[in-house]
């Protein structure tokens, strides 16, 4: 297993979470309709303020297409669960 650290706020500083090293996500691609599992280290997750900000990312290893995909919250759980790169979008403050 491979321990992927995350930050939280708060006092007790980074969370340490076991995940495998064999986890894969089964995805497919719109443009060419290929279907495949990628590795955690292939998925980007974007997190945002409303569900239409909040999205997953990969390219397809077929034809090679940039793929965004929404994210609800079972997918921003199993995938952010699942070792994948977080990225927490912010707004401006007006």
């Amino acid at each position: 297993m491979t321990a992927i650290s995350g930050t939280r706020t708060g006092r007790t500083g980074p969370v340490t979470v076991p995940v495998p090293d064999a986890v894969r996500f089964r995805a497919a691609c719109p443009d060419c309709r290929e279907r495949f599992e990628l590795g955690a280290g292939a998925l980007r997750l974007a997190i945002g303020a409303s569900r239409r900000t909040t999205f997953y990312s990969f390219t397809c290893p077929a034809c090679g297409s940039a793929v965004r995909k929404p994210a609800g919250e079972r997918i921003v759980e199993l995938l952010s669960g699942g070792g994948v790169r977080t990225l927490r979008l912010h707004t401006a403050l007006r």
